[in-house]
């Protein structure tokens, strides 16, 4: 295929994507081509006529001495040196009876020298600046992008000269649309025709985005071989002279055309689509003119960028503003289906659709022209399947489902979008719209064959017209956005109801909770005055007992009883002393205890107690044990330390982990005998209710009395 030459037999190709356009190993015959190696830039090969148009001993010879210039330093400028893709317009050179434009391509291997005939001198930079400058300014005025479309034909046949320039549009399926036309009025028209997509191949498209200008002067030519042999597959992908494909070549033929042009509209790195230029009688497309040509396609595709963005923001203003609208209706109460019934036709409008529904626990609420609701059950399950919380966005439904077929005159269109939250679905559906689409020639019928079974492109491009249905109006990128917009609006208020919903129920258990806890205090404070009168009732009659009982011992006996008893009162009472009665902080707890005994004990021994207490928060009726165990030791203490005289008394509480430490610590005679009296029994069985220890151990001199307990059960 690539050494292929243009001749009444038809082509052998089987696959034209597979067909290897960028090594032709040949390049059109009305320039050359010069291959010199990149070490020592000797000519290895070439292409056309060099030896009658140039020189006669070319090969071999060395590049600088050939064209008679020295492009040592365009080379070392050159971009991309390692892909063969910097390129470079040098001086004009001087043939044997004509002139060349000379373009220069670097890569690691070779140096390519592109020759093409000069038939007028390049026009001034400053021309070219200026004349550019005004396109841009008359691009950026343009209202919309068809406007600016017909803009850009007009001046790219101003450029060129061409008799017909297309602007061409690529479209979704790949095939392609005429959106703006400038012609010869004697031409019949492209303008609004399709093009199949099998009329540009893939690996053509790809090679539009790199090499994004290309001329054919002649439709009708034979290849000029790269020579000598072994350069067939030198990659030719930047060099404008490059062959090109007989197909295409037999393509321009069966339309009449005898010399063509394209120049690549390249907008994000994407092939938007192209110019396409044809003339009846063969014409060429100067190097100069090509950059000019393609620095315009540049500013065009920045123009169409710029249009495409207004008209998105123009559609996602007006789509905020009916979505706000939306919102303001929407109830902030009760269920999402109760939500959707205030604001269905709303939301129906919203997104432009013919039809609207709303399906939740197999009931559809549904609004406008909608299929029957056993069929939009049966959707909603489709769409399901397709994965959970996956819109569905398609202008032609019963492609994909093709059960929808029998409702497609009303539903040919849905942008389906699930509701997570609440297992429910909306549904916005567009009904059917019957287009007729008209092709240059018959898209069905784009590659014949003949009786060899060999592949020849179209003949035929005569206006076909063709009936299109089962589609409806496309959903744009806005209006799906805007669907999504609105899923997390039901979602934040799904979430918000919820919220509401919740919050209600703690207040209520919050409520009942401090009611709860309001008559437990009631109840406890009550207990413990009923407590403090019968302590008070026995403590009275020990007095009385001691005061009739006219034995020492008894009487002794019956004192130390009624002091305890009134540690006793002491802890309860001051204990109830807050309106906390779930938990205490142990330490305060502790210190007013303490305050309470010192003043019990007297100014001598206040003056002598010292206190080290870490905070603890303790529950209640542990604390209570606690303060029960710190009042007996602290008796001890007072009674046998010191012989009843004050002493330096240290109360301490530590926490380590979930577990405390209370220390009470004299420094009088240490612990004296081993007997245990009721008062040690009470505590040590205090202590076992804690779960506890108590050790008493020397502290040298005097007695230190350690008790831990969890803080906690």
């Amino acid at each position: 295929m690539s050494t292929a030459f243009m001749t009444d037999t038809a082509i052998d190709l089987t696959d034209c994507d597979r067909e290897p356009i960028h090594i032709p190993g040949a390049i059109q015959p009305h320039g050359l081509l010069l291959v010199a190696d990149a070490a020592t830039l000797q000519i290895v090969a070439g292409a056309g006529d060099i030896e009658g148009r140039l020189t006669r001993d070319w090969l071999g010879a060395d590049l600088v001495s050939v064209i008679g210039q020295d492009i040592r330093q365009l080379l070392a400028e050159l971009p991309g040196r390692g892909s063969m893709t910097g390129a470079a317009v040098g001086a004009l050179v001087l043939g044997t009876a004509e002139r060349f434009h000379m373009v220069l391509h670097g890569g690691d291997d070779h140096v390519l020298v592109e020759l093409e005939p000069a038939a007028h001198a390049p026009a001034s930079a400053a021309t070219v600046l200026g004349w550019l400058d005004s396109m841009a300014g008359a691009f950026e005025r343009a209202g919309n992008l068809q406007a600016l479309c017909e803009q850009a034909a007009t001046a790219f046949r101003t450029l060129t000269g061409f008799d017909r320039v297309m602007v061409y549009r690529f479209l979704d399926d790949e095939s392609g649309r005429v959106i703006a036309e400038e012609r010869d009025p004697a031409l019949h028209s492209f303008l609004h025709h399709h093009f199949p997509a099998t009329d540009i191949p893939k690996q053509a498209r790809a090679l539009y985005i790199r090499n994004r200008t290309r001329a054919i002067p002649h439709a009708v030519y034979a290849p000029a071989v790269l020579r000598p042999a072994g350069f067939e597959a030198l990659d030719l992908s930047d060099v404008a002279l490059r062959s090109v494909s007989p197909i295409h070549l037999r393509y321009l033929t069966n339309m009449g055309v005898a010399a063509s042009a394209s120049i690549s509209i390249v907008k994000d790195g994407l092939l938007w689509g192209m110019i396409a230029c044809h003339n009846m009688t063969p014409r060429g497309m100067a190097p100069d003119v090509r950059a000019t040509a393609s620095t315009l396609a540049s500013s065009l595709a920045r123009q169409i960028r710029a249009k495409e963005e207004a008209e998105g923001y123009r559609e996602r203003l007006r789509l905020r503003s009916a979505e706000d609208a939306v919102v303001l209706k929407m109830t902030s109460e009760g269920r999402t289906a109760q939500t959707v019934a205030v604001v269905r036709d709303d939301l129906c409008r919203m997104l432009g659709g013919d039809g609207f529904a709303f399906v939740q626990d197999l009931r559809v609420d549904s609004t406008g022209s909608c299929p029957s609701d056993a069929d939009v059950l049966d959707l909603v399950e489709w769409v399901s399947r397709r994965g959970p919380g996956d819109p569905v966005a398609t202008h032609q439904l019963s492609t994909l489902y093709p059960p929808a077929e029998r409702y497609r005159a009303m539903a040919s269109g849905v942008l389906a979008m699930p509701l997570i939250d609440e297992g429910a679905t909306l549904l916005w559906f567009r009904a059917e719209r019957v287009t007729k689409i008209e092709w240059a020639g018959n898209p069905h019928k784009a590659v014949s064959h003949d009786p060899h079974a060999q592949l020849t492109p179209r003949t035929s491009f005569a206006s076909w017209t063709e009936q299109v249905r089962g589609q409806s109006r496309r959903w744009s990128l806005e209006e799906v956005e805007a669907a999504y917009r609105l899923r997390r609006t039901f979602h934040d208020a799904y979430s918000s109801h919820r919220m509401r919903m919740l919050n209600r129920d703690l207040q209520r258990t919050l409520a009942e909770k401090d009611r709860l806890i309001e008559q437990k205090d009631v109840l406890m404070k009550e207990v413990n005055h009923r407590v403090q009168n019968s302590l008070q009732m026995v403590s009275a009659f020990l007095a009385l007992q001691s005061k009739t009982a006219g034995d020492a011992n008894v009487t002794a006996h019956l004192a130390e009883a009624q002091a305890r008893l009134s540690a006793v009162a002491l802890v309860h009472r001051r204990l109830y002393h807050d309106d906390q009665v779930q938990s205490v902080d142990l330490a305060r707890y502790l210190e007013e205890l303490a305050i309470d005994m010192q003043g019990t004990l007297g100014q001598d021994w206040a003056a002598q107690m010292r206190l080290d207490l870490a905070p603890v928060l303790m529950p209640t009726d542990r604390a209570v044990n606690v303060g029960l165990i710190l009042t007996e030791l602290v008796i001890n203490a007072s009674k046998y330390a010191y012989g009843g005289a004050p002493g330096p008394i240290l109360i301490a509480l530590e926490q380590h982990r979930n577990k405390i430490r209370l220390i009470v610590a004299d420094r009088g005679g240490g612990k004296t005998g081993t007997r245990v009296g009721f008062g040690s029994r009470m505590m040590n069985a205090v202590v076992a209710r804690l779960s506890g220890t108590i050790e008493p151990s020397d502290n040298m001199p005097g007695l230190r009395v350690i008790m831990t307990a969890p803080i906690e059960d």
